[in-house]
């Protein structure tokens, strides 16, 4: 596809954002190219064009890849039959459900959930590309170990019921992109005065890297809003949902994201809570490059049933 005028580029991206909405929302749903090409307001042919330049996968690839991720997230928190989650995220009966994650994971559902999710973590993912074992049961255990005593030492944790958030957004498709995204939403923000020392930006994830890749991972880059706005360009209008959330809040670099995010869901398991149907998000509250040690102020939310 021809490289695409700037303003073009930005009304497309704004079409495209209301389909992943769309599609997060409705997994058990209808999701064929007539269907979602309709959302868009693009004809068939040249949705399936746009969306493919822009995502890199095709409409099918990212529908049956989303409704496996989602399934495998399910099967990791909640405590429901495999029959319902298949149905929850679209496939018709198990066996479809079953061959299709098999042929994404390598193993079958079933067996997915007996393993311990961690071990689903990009770690060892990294371990297995590269042709080694996976690690041994001593081995998991000193790491699980290692991860409570990290986020006993470096986290305040809280249960805690939290209003609901207006947000402005920039949608991200992988960590690489997530710093334009940023840039993009400052350049908007700056000029409408909406930057002050009480501003809070933050990250929303609306996959996993425990189950996408992550160069495949969607982001939206966000500022927290309390006042009514009227958006343009790549700048969308987003809200969390009110409710109860894990909170943990940390003062780290940049490298201890990671640990800290598996650290918190290991918390979250051990101490008996499942997952809500909403996404992790982080609340920035300093700059880091303003830190002495270069450190982000930094909650960890994950909502909870």
């Amino acid at each position: 596809m021809k490289i695409l005028d700037k303003e073009i580029q930005i009304d497309y991206q704004n079409r495209i954002n209301r389909v992943f909405q769309y599609i997060d929302e409705n997994l058990d749903s209808d999701l064929s190219l007539n269907t979602i090409s309709d959302i868009a307001f693009f004809s068939p042919y040249h949705f399936h064009r746009i969306f493919k330049f822009i995502t890199e996968e095709t409409l099918n690839e990212y529908v049956t890849r989303r409704r496996i991720e989602k399934s495998a997230l399910d099967l990791i928190h909640k405590n429901v039959g495999i029959s319902e989650i298949s149905l929850k995220c679209g496939f018709n009966d198990n066996s479809s459900f079953t061959r299709a994650f098999k042929k994404y994971y390598g193993i079958s559902p079933t067996e997915f959930r007996k393993q311990n999710p961690n071990k689903f973590s990009k770690i060892r993912q990294l371990e297995s590309k590269n042709g080694q074992e996976y690690p041994d049961y001593d081995k998991y255990i000193c790491v699980i170990n290692n991860l409570k005593i990290w986020i006993k030492m470096n986290a305040k944790i809280e249960i805690k019921e939290m209003p609901k958030m207006e947000l402005a957004y920039v949608s991200s498709i992988g960590p690489q992109n997530l710093g334009n995204a940023y840039q993009k939403l400052m350049q908007w923000t700056t000029p409408k005065g909406l930057m002050n020392e009480q501003t809070k930006m933050v990250t929303i994830y609306h996959d996993s890297f425990k189950v996408t890749e992550a160069n495949k991972v969607r982001m939206s880059a966000c500022i927290l809003l309390n006042q009514s706005v009227e958006t343009d360009g790549e700048i969308g209008l987003t809200s969390i949902k009110e409710g109860k959330f894990i909170v943990g809040s940390f003062e780290i670099g940049l490298n201890e994201f990671e640990k800290s995010w598996t650290g918190l869901f290991i918390w979250m398991n051990e101490n008996g809570y499942k997952k809500g149907e909403g996404n992790p998000f982080e609340i920035y509250h300093n700059n880091l490059n303003e830190h002495p040690q270069k450190k982000a102020i930094v909650d960890f939310c994950i909502p909870i049933e």
